[in-house]
């Protein structure tokens, strides 16, 4: 009976230690994993911040730039969480593994609004768009006027290489109203010229001069790109830190606390 026992306590004890060193070297591997991640996440939400200040005309949610800083907050969040994380998988700390749990509590909370905020903003983004960027376009007044809509119209044709709203044939209709009160013949804005015809003079018949393609749908694109690259970043950092997590519970659960007991006067007689 002695001997069955002894048999069971040793395989106990062999499991416990498989299980320990399996944590402690997944958390080794997650605290590095953890630091290159943290610079996917912060050059996610800087991008984010980026676009929302360059095209800041056509977007009514001020609310925008919200999970690209809560991105870059979560990654500089990240690199203590990987230090802690690989220093627990060198030596176990009660301490530092309650921290390493609140922090992992933090980001998760961190990551999970960033992603759900930019998954939020991708399905209401196109409906958006569409009316301020009709509503800039229907008021442009021309490559040499001190509007400012104007000149976001002119800025974002030059850097996504696109003429009109759908097309280039929005120029040669009527929704463009003060554009066609200026001019007497059809045409599009000089920002419509590919660079490489420097003297296109707003020739709508001349269609290898301009672009091709409508604005609406490439900054459209551009955004599901960035929300979708800043979103599926928290989803996959969440389950790497949830392993993390389950990971440092398993060190814990072999790591009991300490016993204290009540200081009283007959221990220092």
């Amino acid at each position: 009976m002695k001997t069955v026992r002894a048999v069971v306590a040793s395989l106990h004890c062999s499991e416990d230690s498989w299980l320990r060193s399996f944590a402690r070297t997944m958390l080794l591997f997650l605290g590095l994993v953890l630091w290159g991640a943290a610079a996917a996440l912060a050059f996610s939400g800087a991008f984010v911040i980026m676009m929302y200040k360059n095209y800041r005309c056509f977007l009514q949610g001020s609310f925008l730039p919200l999970p690209g800083w809560l991105a870059i907050a979560a990654a500089f969040l990240l690199l203590p969480t990987g230090i802690l994380a690989i220093s627990i998988s060198a030596k176990n700390s009660r301490y530092r593994q309650g921290v390493l749990m609140y922090l992992l509590l933090i980001l998760l909370c961190l990551e999970m609004s960033s992603a759900l905020l930019a998954q939020i903003y991708s399905t209401r983004m196109t409906s958006e768009l569409k009316s301020t960027m009709g509503h800039l376009f229907y008021h442009y007044n021309g490559p040499y006027s001190e509007n400012p809509g104007s000149k976001a119209v002119d800025k974002i044709q030059r850097k996504l290489q696109c003429c009109g709203i759908q097309n280039y044939t929005d120029w040669l209709t009527t929704s463009t109203v003060s554009w066609h009160l200026q001019t007497e013949k059809a045409c599009a804005p000089e920002s419509c010229c590919k660079e490489k015809h420097s003297r296109c003079r707003d020739d709508i018949c001349q269609l290898e001069h301009l672009f091709q393609e409508g604005c609406l749908r490439k900054l459209e694109d551009q955004m599901h790109f960035v929300m979708l690259y800043l979103f599926w970043c928290c989803v996959v950092l969440g389950i790497l830190e949830l392993l993390a997590g389950f990971s440092n519970g398993i060190l814990m659960r072999h790591q009991p606390f300490q016993d204290f007991r009540i200081l009283d006067s007959t221990v220092f007689s």
